[in-house]
């Protein structure tokens, strides 16, 4: 049986033509702005309602801070125009509100200290910047007593001292608020620390601290340390009429700042604990080159959260008498004519409008401080941090071998490098 074999068809090679890709995928405004605002019949409801609303909002915002505001001119200009900022209130006491009572003549002291304050809380956060351990030793060690010694003043270096019942105005507000973040923050960590301890008394101290203070309210711990201080000490040493809400303040937010790093302590593994354990490290350095760098960067919106917070919260200490920025504010906004007089006429600067002003002033205060908590959280390399400093600890210690894998597994997702020695 013969069969007879076909010869093969040669093989053509046909290209699809090109098509381009679908609409929902297709990079873009349009795309986007279907995909997220306009998915929906209800979606598309919300997004018109708070289009809405929002463009209300900014222009109420625009209207009052800049179309229809004064921005220069008397007291009898802001009552002419009620329904707009009154800008020139601002700048007839802008000293006023930044130092208060302090001499003129010295004010520079006050310039000085916010500049090198500024200097050092920018030299903190530059992620590149050499020699960063300085810094922090400068900032939440040395700072402090200098600060103090300018703005009080040094009769020995030629400062004239200069009273605390002269100080006020936003000057009181960024002392108060700097303070208690030098002081609460390692107070806090040391409070954390302490309430994971396995040791029962310093533990059981630490949480009634923290539950006790975290359970009053900040006025309360303001008047207790105001007025029952001095009844506790000495005469010779009851702390300045400044100084005790400063106190009351740093022990307050340390309670809050305790929690937020307890947080950060508990989200750490156990095996960063083992590893370095394995490697016969101490508690302490255990803490200071491994647990501590790992978790203050897991809880730096909370750390910045907790500064904003208390930020706000000095503006209470004017109950206790401390002319703080908004008791300034308040007095020139009220002066009248006449003064030492019973007089019905209406205050020089509206109060309301003086108060609205200034408000938006302050809202630029705790915007920088949300940007760079984003960035630090952004670019965090704790990880990366942690392997470099247990690399230096271990080369100290000959009798030790050095495995990264130890400390911290091989991760292979975006944002982490692992470096091997």
């Amino acid at each position: 049986m013969n069969e007879t074999l076909h010869a093969p068809a040669p093989y053509q090679h046909e290209y699809l033509p090109a098509v381009p890709p679908p609409g929902d995928i297709q990079p873009g405004l349009v795309t986007w702005t279907r995909k997220n605002l306009f998915s929906s019949p209800f979606s598309c409801l919300l997004t018109v309602c708070f289009t809405g609303l929002a463009v209300w909002l900014v222009s109420q915002f625009l209207s009052f801070a800049l179309f229809k505001a004064v921005w220069s001119g008397d007291s009898e200009a802001c009552r002419i125009n009620p329904d707009g900022a009154c800008w020139s209130f601002i700048g007839a006491k802008l000293n006023y509100l930044r130092y208060g009572a302090y001499p003129a003549t010295e004010r520079w002291r006050v310039d000085l200290t916010q500049v090198v304050g500024a200097s050092l809380i920018g030299w903190l956060l530059w992620r590149n910047a050499p020699r960063r351990n300085m810094a922090a030793l400068l900032f939440f060690g040395i700072y402090p007593i200098v600060a103090f010694a300018l703005l009080r003043g040094v009769a020995t270096i030629g400062l004239p001292v200069i009273d605390t019942t002269l100080w006020g105005g936003m000057m009181i507000t960024l002392l108060m608020s700097v303070i208690g973040i030098v002081f609460s923050l390692p107070f806090g960590i040391v409070l954390a620390l302490g309430r994971r301890s396995e040791l029962p008394i310093v533990k059981a101290v630490c949480v009634f601290y923290i539950e006790i203070v975290r359970g009053v309210p900040f006025i309360t711990v303001l008047f207790m340390a105001n007025f029952m201080m001095p009844l506790f000490v000495p005469e010779a040493l009851t702390p300045d009429r400044l100084l005790r809400p400063m106190i009351g303040t740093a022990l307050f937010s340390a309670a809050y700042m305790a929690e937020v790093v307890r947080a950060g302590l508990q989200a750490i593994p156990s095996g960063q604990y083992e590893g370095a354990q394995a490697l016969g490290l101490g508690y302490f350095t255990i803490m200071r080159l491994i647990i501590l760098p790992q978790a203050l960067a897991i809880v730096i919106p909370g750390i910045v959260s907790t500064f904003i917070g208390l930020f706000k919260d000095t503006t209470l200490v004017a109950i206790v008498g401390i002319a703080d920025f908004l008791r300034r504010l308040k007095r020139p906004a009220s002066i009248r004519p006449g003064r030492g007089q019973r007089s019905r006429q209406p205050a020089t600067y509206s109060p309301r409008l003086s108060t609205g002003s200034s408000a938006l002033g302050c809202l630029g205060i705790p915007c920088p401080w949300n940007v760079i908590s984003r960035a630090v959280t952004n670019h965090r390399k704790s990880r990366c941090w942690t392997i470099r400093n247990t690399r230096r600890l271990v080369t100290s210690r000959p009798q030790l071998s050095f495995r990264p894998e130890v400390i911290v597994p091989p991760v292979q997702s975006r944002g982490w490098r692992t470096h091997y020695y």
